[in-house]
């Protein structure tokens, strides 16, 4: 079972047409971007500079699409052969960047508990990353 304590859970969805170049670009802006405070600087510190850790949890349900109807399609959720190893490839970049990482099990179900201690949700698409494609859904959609 993956736990931490300071840091950060990442839920990774992978969409069909993702690459080990994704993988890698979101690990690095994870590893990068800077959520915590120092002094009065509010966002200011990196995870690795806090010395936080990551958990990362494979959620193929956030590529669910309910734009046309009721019920969730997951038609844009890359297969599980292709998202496990990308998955993989997130928690193992962030480990090559010093960040002690844990994950879930992938497609196993998992009962996932945060305590959300800041006011910061983000969602980062690769494809919206220097660098990305410019494939991919909209932000907000």
């Amino acid at each position: 079972m993956g736990a931490i304590g300071h840091g950060y859970l990442l839920l990774v969805g992978v969409e069909e047409g993702d690459t080990h170049d994704d993988a890698e670009r979101v690990a690095a802006k994870v590893a990068a971007v800077r959520l915590f405070p120092e002094g009065e600087r509010p966002f200011h510190l990196t995870l690795a500079q806090v010395g936080g850790s990551a958990l990362v949890v494979s959620q193929f349900t956030l590529m669910g699409d309910v734009r046309r109807g009721n019920r969730p399609s997951w038609a844009m959720a890359a297969p599980p052969e292709v998202a496990e190893p990308l998955v993989a490839a997130v928690a193992a970049a962030l480990g090559d960047a010093g960040i002690p990482v844990h994950t879930g099990r992938f497609g196993h179900h998992m009962d996932v508990s945060l305590v959300n201690d800041g006011p910061v949700t983000l969602v980062l698409e690769s494809v919206l990353l220097p660098g990305g494609r410019g494939r991919g859904r909209p932000p907000g959609v």
